[in-house]
């Protein structure tokens, strides 16, 4: 049985029909990455997981209890992170407040540190700027920090919707070694992604969505070798 799996999903805005019959899941451990062009319906895939949009069609069923309609923050309590496209981060929160407001349901002062401590561990950079305001810093700063505010609740899947947008190369690298890492510690993680060959890079699997649907799927290698792909994705 897979951790998160989606069942001809059907999502609409209004009249526009965003998502159309989709269906992927993702097994405990691995890196599995959803790519494709800009509104092709990779952050309404992840919207419709986390019930920030709701699935007209279908279901949706994580670690074996369908959660398809549930509110936001139930889906949230039950282990699902989603660190959302643009950061979103409380700008004129410090370091430490957005990473607290990351652990919202967490009572145990002593978990809440953990999770800060875990936090600074991954992004050392964040321990030095614990006290100063996220709208202040870099936006490579600000993705490490809204990814460390994910994982605050010890999350059984963390959902990334673009992390290297708008960052520089050498911090693209240092965002995608980092989601390598927290997966080779043990974290399961749906990566949807514009860098399709950073994504297929660091991932085990990959969906190719386009308009809605997904029109292949594969092994992470072997996308990285399809000439559509390459063609479409890594020209």
């Amino acid at each position: 049985m897979a951790l998160l799996e989606l069942s001809n999903i059907h999502t609409y805005y209004g009249g526009i029909h965003a998502l159309k019959g989709l269906t992927i899941k993702v097994e405990a451990g691995e890196v599995v990455t959803l790519i494709g062009s800009n509104g092709a319906g990779k952050s309404t895939t992840l919207k419709s997981i986390c019930g920030q949009v709701k699935a007209k069609e279908g279901k949706v069923h994580f670690n074996g209890a369908d959660i398809t309609g549930k509110k936001p923050h139930d889906i949230a309590a039950l282990g699902i992170a989603h660190v959302p496209e643009g950061r979103r981060i409380f700008s004129k929160l410090t370091v430490r407040e957005n990473l607290e407001m990351g652990a919202f349901s967490v009572s145990d002062k002593r978990l809440v540190e953990e999770g800060i401590e875990r936090a600074f561990h991954y992004f050392p950079r964040l321990k030095e700027r614990i006290s100063q305001k996220g709208g202040t810093m870099s936006g490579g700063e600000q993705q490490m920090l809204a990814i460390a505010r994910g994982l605050m609740m010890k999350p059984k899947i963390l959902m990334l919707d673009e992390p290297s947008m708008g960052l520089a190369p050498i911090l693209v690298e240092q965002i995608f070694e980092i989601v390598k890492e927290l997966n080779e510690n043990g974290m399961t993680i749906l990566l949807v992604e514009q860098n399709a060959n950073q994504a297929l890079s660091v991932a085990h699997r990959g969906y190719v969505i386009q308009t809605g649907q997904i029109i292949l799927q594969d092994e992470a290698a072997t996308l990285l070798q399809d000439p559509q792909v390459r063609e479409a994705y890594l020209a």
